[in-house]
């Protein structure tokens, strides 16, 4: 266990002002990994003040300057990527081949296209006779989540950074330590003192102190749409910019012709992947009444292959859940499916054999789900998935969009045409084709509850711009 007891301001590691830890735990054994400090109103201010006087130095850096400290951090992070993934399986339980490849990779790829785009990104343009600028916004706050807490981060502070913007980041109180290398790999690549700042600390204490600082220009939060809700009215009324990245209950539409075995493989994969705790997956399949029970068979024997074990293990794909609160929120939602008619196909409530220690949750599959059961309407967070049946492709559509959210989807069909114009009709920010494959260039986001804003590419670096017109 490591004691920590200070936090990254105004380009160096200074002594938290808050008196208060916060303990991090390895979820896979619930032991005490280290702490972190429990940051405050205080901290907090020292950070903002930091970013509000990096900001005029930063905002003048010329494009190509900037985009050279992204390279550089970009391949700072590449460094370090061990360090990451393994940071990342022992505090928040992900495998470690996931998290080599996603968890410490994705970030080394984002802030690779924030450094090209940083470079190459048209800052100014000319409409008729005006001259239009896009400028920084200024200060951003980045509140960021626990299940990917890297990709997180530099999915906020990468193109922030490219746009000119200064930030000051507040990480999950579940995943800290990753946040601290993150922090490390700032100063390392060079970026100028109070540009990045990283505040830990509780979300109703630092984080709520940050959302409502009047030297904050813009909150960019990713968590459940509940805080999401609460974060984006305490933005709205002081007038600030606001991105929300959101929940999902996104539903894999397998259209009658298709490759039934493969999106079912596919499809149990998503759902396994990261624990479950992916507010994209794809948590709801539907499938065509005849061809369920064959779907139902297909998906128990699919998930029967994720085994929950040791994540630090390189053969284990499905780690424990982040908390002993996570594991209970999911194991309730499954009792909560089987009480309202629910029939439990895989997995179930019970710990798993051999896990008693750690908190893991088995891999489970609901056959017989409605639209209206609660397993089919809120987001589980765990690895959980619903199957539900439909009866013809307009009554497809009908249950794809009968959701508070829109963040994500899929498509099946042996005619990828049909699967275009069916995936048009669908009310989500993102929807894969056939295993379409993700792609850290397009934009990333929801509709409905599922948040405001984009993140990645082109689109998620001008959240960070405002325009300014100049007439001749």
């Amino acid at each position: 266990m490591r004691q920590h007891d200070d936090m990254y301001i105004d380009g160096a590691w200074r002594p938290a002002a808050g008196t208060g830890t916060i303990e991090v735990v390895n979820p896979a054994d619930e032991t005490v990994l280290g702490a972190v400090p429990a940051g405050d109103a205080h901290d907090v201010d020292a950070a903002v003040a930091a970013a509000r006087a990096a900001l005029a130095g930063w905002r003048a850096t010329p494009p190509a300057e900037r985009a050279g400290r992204l390279a550089a951090l970009r391949d700072r992070l590449e460094a370090r990527g061990e360090e990451i993934a393994r940071t990342v399986t022992a505090e928040l339980g992900a495998p470690l081949t996931f998290s080599r490849a996603v968890h410490a990779g994705l970030p080394v790829a984002v802030a690779g296209v924030y450094a090209k785009l940083a470079a190459e990104h048209p800052f100014e343009e000319r409409v008729g006779a005006s001259r239009v600028l896009h400028e920084p916004v200024g200060v951003v706050a980045a509140v960021t989540p626990w299940n990917y807490p890297l990709h997180q981060i530099v999915a906020k502070v990468a193109p922030a950074l490219a746009a000119g913007c200064t930030v000051v980041l507040k990480p999950a109180e579940n995943t800290p330590l990753v946040a601290r290398l993150f922090a490390e790999a700032v100063h390392e690549a060079g970026l100028p003192a109070g540009v990045v700042n990283v505040v830990t600390g509780h979300g109703p204490v630092a984080g709520q102190a940050l959302v409502e600082h009047d030297g904050v220009d813009m909150v960019s939060f990713t968590g459940s749409s509940a805080v999401g809700g609460r974060v984006g009215a305490l933005a709205g009324g002081a007038v600030k910019r606001v991105a929300l990245e959101l929940g999902g209950k996104s539903a894999c539409v397998v259209l009658p012709g298709a490759d039934l075995a493969r999106a079912v493989k596919a499809g149990v994969a998503n759902v396994m992947a990261n624990s479950g705790q992916t507010c994209s997956a794809w948590t709801r399949m539907l499938v065509d009444a005849e061809r369920y029970e064959e779907a139902v068979r297909l998906a128990a024997a699919a998930v029967a292959r994720y085994v929950p074990g040791d994540p630090a293990h390189e053969d284990t794909r499905l780690g424990p859940v982040v908390s002993a609160v996570q594991r209970d929120r999911v194991t309730g939602y499954i009792g909560r499916g089987q009480e309202e008619g629910a029939r439990l196909v895989a997995g179930g409530t019970a710990a798993p054999e051999g896990r008693a220690r750690g908190w893991y949750v088995r891999p489970t599959v609901l056959a017989d789900v409605t639209p209206r059961m609660t397993v089919a309407r809120e987001e589980i967070f765990g690895p959980v998935l619903s199957i539900l049946a439909y009866d013809g492709t307009d009554d497809a559509l009908r249950i794809a969009n009968d959701t508070d959210y829109g963040l994500a989807g899929a498509v099946w069909s042996d005619d990828e045409e049909e699967a275009v114009a069916f995936a048009r009709r669908m009310e989500t920010g993102q929807v894969d084709i056939n295993g379409g494959r993700f792609n850290p260039l397009a934009p990333f986001g929801g509709w409905k509850r599922s948040g405001v804003g984009r993140e990645l590419g082109v689109h998620g670096l001008t959240e960070y711009l405002q325009t300014k017109s100049l007439q001749f």
